[in-house]
């Protein structure tokens, strides 16, 4: 019963190291997606196209834009008053995005995250 108990552990190690793989190409492909895209504000549900294309869950794309702007990386307005929302208060359809300058420093060299991979 033991080996089994192991077994499940080890599945365990390797699909959590899976999960922060792909957590950490999420958080870069939204920074690059969005340096990409404009300038400017990009409706989140415009940007979520790139990940349905790739297979990636909205959850998984949503759990990317709660970090990158929890972490300073991205921000999220309301598409019609402009103002600013925090993701977890509002539906993600009603949001629009823009990198700050931390992302930009962090896409071009000039800082690093283990969290994001460019």
């Amino acid at each position: 019963m033991l080996k089994n108990s192991e077994d499940d552990m080890d599945k365990k190690k390797i699909l959590n190291g899976i999960k922060a793989t792909e957590f950490k190409k999420n958080n870069g492909i939204v920074l690059i997606s969005l340096n990409i895209l404009s300038t400017k504000y990009t409706k989140l549900e415009s940007l979520y196209t790139v990940f349905e294309t790739r297979d990636i869950s909205r959850d998984e794309f949503l759990e990317a834009i709660d970090f990158l702007s929890e972490e300073g990386y991205i921000h999220l307005r309301n598409i019609e008053n402009k103002k600013e929302v925090i993701l977890a208060d509002s539906y993600y359809k009603d949001i629009e995005a823009k990198l700050t300058g931390k992302a930009h420093r962090l896409l071009n060299g000039g800082i690093s995250d283990n969290m994001i991979e460019v």
